[in-house]
């Protein structure tokens, strides 16, 4: 797997990610809405570890920094 998330990508998701905790666990919102927003916030996570989001690949979106050449 290519990288294509950048660093400032990564940090805005795991954020999101405690957002969408924290709303969860605090029972602020519940039900179906609550589940779905945890398994994104943990989509988030897991995609930030990796770098890789497949949904960037499959649209051919990159916010990685392009290395320069020399």
């Amino acid at each position: 797997m290519k990288k294509n998330m950048g660093s400032t990508d990564k940090i805005i998701r795991v954020v999101l990610a405690i957002v969408f905790a924290v709303l969860y666990f605090t029972g602020t919102v519940t039900g179906l809405a609550g589940t779905i927003l945890l398994v994104l916030g943990g989509v988030f996570v897991l995609t930030s570890l990796v770098s890789f989001c497949p949904l960037y690949a499959i649209v051919g979106l990159s916010t990685c920094p392009v290395p320069e050449r020399k």
